[in-house]
């Protein structure tokens, strides 16, 4: 399988950076290809332009994003790695997802409706933020995300979403201990939903 680790974290040095790396090294020791997309250091503009909405004379889209569809059209499985700022995706994956995985990528238009084009891809998606884990899921924050971003780009697009994995109470200074768990949950992730018994198993099915 071919992942497309979509990460976006100002700081290469980033917890953030280190669970895309550390999921990227897990899923080649399952003999798995890695399509590396780190976002800041692509220097990806997250801002949609007038030619990428559709209407009466139809849309195009920027080199950049063609470029960005190429890299990604052979990816089986989308890994979102991002911190929360105020309880939502950066701006710039945001915004990528929004001028990429948009019209003639994610999905293409049908009578009255929109027909999905990632349909029997995955996504999975691994999340960090300041807030303890349980403020985050006792204040339907999570729920929240979840619904406006994960199931929506998997309804719209047809991904399948594999698994949200989330770590709060990250503050600096955070301990290399606490830093080994989280990387080892990301790690059992990768093992959870892409080792060859769980695919053996989903292809059964």
């Amino acid at each position: 399988m071919r992942h497309a680790v979509i990460v976006a974290h100002p700081r290469r040095d980033s917890l953030t950076c280190a669970i895309a790396e550390a999921y990227g090294e897990a899923v080649r020791r399952l003999g798995h290809t890695v399509i590396e997309r780190d976002l800041y250091r692509l220097g990806f503009d997250p801002c949609l332009k007038a030619d990428e909405i559709p209407g009466p004379m139809g849309v195009s889209f920027a080199p950049e994003v063609l470029r960005e569809r190429e890299a990604l059209e052979s990816a089986d499985v989308f890994a979102f790695v991002y911190p929360l700022w105020f309880n939502a995706p950066p701006a710039i994956l945001k915004g990528y997802v929004d001028r990429v995985f948009s019209m003639y990528f994610g999905y293409e238009p049908a009578l009255g409706e929109t027909n999905p084009l990632l349909d029997g891809k995955r996504l999975i998606s691994f999340t960090t933020s300041g807030a303890p884990e349980t403020w985050v899921r006792d204040t339907g924050a999570m729920t929240a995300l979840m619904t406006v971003f994960d199931f929506h780009v998997c309804a719209m697009t047809g991904l399948r979403l594999v698994e949200h994995v989330h770590n709060g109470g990250i503050v600096p200074g955070i301990t290399a201990e606490a830093v080994d768990d989280i990387l080892e949950r990301v790690r059992a992730a990768a093992d959870r939903a892409f080792s060859p018994v769980t695919l053996g198993a989903a292809a059964l099915v």
